[in-house]
C-alpha cells in the first residue's frame, strides 16, 4: 500500500509524538542520575557521578536486586517446564475443551494486576494457609510468565508440523527419545525467547508482588516505590530506575532479535 506525502508525513509526526511520550520521562530519569539536586529539580543545576556509587553501595538496593533476580530466575524456570508442557498438550492432542483451556492458560496476562494480585492474596492466606514471602511471589510471577514460554512454543509447534516427530516414531524412537532429538531442537529458541521475556516481566513485576510478598522480602520495584519519596533517596532511586530499564530490555532486544533471524532465515 503506497501512502500520499501528506499522509506519510502525519504518520511520522504521530509515531514521534507517541515515542517522545514514551521515552522523554526515561531519559529525564536517566539525566536525574547525574543531578547534583537531591530533590530531582529539573533542569539538573550540575552533574555528578555521586549518586551511581551510592547506589552500587546500597545495601538494601543490592538486596533488593538479588532477589528480584532470584525470583525471576525460579519463575522462569517453571514457566518454561509448564509452559511447554501445556503447549504440548494442546497442539499435538484433540481432546474435549481444548480452546477453554488455552483462555485459561492466557487469561492471567490479560487480567488487571490487582485483581491476579488480590485473588493470590486470598488463595494462599485464607484457602491454602500458606505464609506469604518469597516462595508464593514466585508462584505469582509464574502465572503470567508461563503466557510468554506457552505463546511461543506453540506458535513454533505450528509452524514445524509433525512429519520429523512422527518419521521419528516411524523409526522406532520411543517419546522421550523423539521430543530430546527432533522436537527439544526445534524448539530451543522459541524456549531461549520466552524464557527471557519471562524474565524480563517477573523482574519488573510490582503489583502482583505487592499482594503476595511477606515481610522482610523486598524486591528491586518495591525497594525504588519505598524510597522513592525518602530524603535524599530520589537521585539513587533514579540510578537503580535505570538500571531496572536496562535490565528489562536486554532480554526483549535478544529475544526480538531472536525472532527477527529466524524469519529472515526461514
Amino acid at each position: 500500500m503506497r501512502l500520499s506525502t501528506p499522509a506519510r508525513v502525519i504518520l511520522g509526526a504521530v509515531t514521534a509524538l507517541v515515542l517522545a511520550v514514551v521515552y522523554l520521562p526515561l531519559l529525564v530519569v536517566l539525566a536525574n542520575s547525574f543531578s547534583t539536586s537531591r530533590n530531582l529539580a529539573w533542569p539538573p543545576p550540575g552533574l555528578t557521578l555521586e549518586w551511581w556509587g551510592r547506589a552500587f553501595r546500597s545495601q538494601g538496593a543490592l538486596d533488593a536486586l538479588l532477589t528480584s533476580v532470584q525470583i525471576a530466575l525460579a519463575a522462569t524456570a517453571v514457566a518454561l517446564v509448564l509452559g511447554t508442557l501445556i503447549s504440548l498438550a494442546l497442539q499435538r492432542q484433540a481432546f474435549f475443551g481444548r480452546d477453554a483451556v488455552s483462555l485459561l492458560v492466557i487469561l492471567p496476562i490479560a487480567l488487571p494486576g490487582i485483581v491476579t494480585g488480590i485473588a493470590l492474596n486470598n488463595a494462599f492466606r485464607t484457602i491454602l494457609d500458606v505464609r506469604l514471602g518469597i516462595a508464593t511471589i514466585i508462584v505469582a510471577h509464574a502465572t503470567f510468565c508461563i503466557v510468554t514460554v506457552f505463546n511461543n512454543v506453540l506458535a513454533r509447534l505450528r509452524r514445524t508440523g509433525t512429519n520429523l516427530e512422527e518419521a521419528s516414531a516411524d523409526l522406532g524412537a520411543g517419546v522421550w527419545t523423539t521430543f530430546r532429538l527432533v522436537t527439544f531442537p526445534q524448539l530451543r529458541s522459541a524456549l531461549f525467547a520466552g524464557g527471557l521475556l519471562a524474565f524480563a516481566l517477573s523482574f519488573d513485576e510490582i503489583i502482583v508482588t505487592t499482594f503476595t510478598t511477606g515481610s522482610g522480602v523486598t524486591t528491586l520495584p518495591i525497594w525504588i516505590l519505598d524510597n522513592l519519596f525518602r530524603p535524599n533517596q530520589a537521585p539513587i532511586v533514579s540510578v537503580i530506575a535505570v538500571v531496572l530499564v536496562v535490565i528489562s530490555i536486554l532480554p526483549i532486544s535478544i529475544a526480538q532479535r531472536i525472532g527477527g533471524a529466524e524469519q529472515v532465515t526461514k
